[in-house]
C-alpha cells in the first residue's frame, strides 16, 4: 500500500461516527444497517451513508439478507490493524 492510499483510508476511518460503526461491526462480524443504527444511536440514513463510503473504499462488504442489507469487514491487513488499534480504545 502506498502512502497516498493509506492517507485516504485514515481520513475515511478518522471520522468518529465511522469509528463507532466499525466498532459495532468488529464486535458482530456481520450486522444489518438497522441493528448498527440502533447500537450507535444514529438514524438508518446516516449509518447507511457512512457504510456506503466505507464500502466504496473496500473496508466493508455489503451482503443482502432477504430485504435487509448487512455488512461485514473485508479481510485485509489495514482492516486487521485498524481493528486491533480501535478496539484497544473503545
Amino acid at each position: 500500500m502506498h502512502l497516498n492510499e493509506l492517507a485516504k483510508l485514515l481520513k475515511i476511518t478518522g471520522d468518529e461516527s465511522r469509528l463507532k460503526i466499525l466498532c459495532v461491526i468488529f464486535d458482530k462480524n456481520k450486522i444489518c444497517v438497522s441493528d448498527i443504527a440502533s447500537d450507535v444511536n444514529m438514524s438508518i440514513a446516516t449509518v447507511s451513508h457512512h457504510l456506503q463510503v466505507m464500502s466504496k473504499e473496500n473496508l466493508i462488504t455489503p451482503l443482502r439478507d432477504g430485504k435487509k442489507i448487512c455488512y461485514q469487514l473485508v479481510k485485509n491487513s489495514f482492516v486487521n490493524d485498524l481493528k486491533k488499534f480501535v478496539c484497544k480504545y473503545k
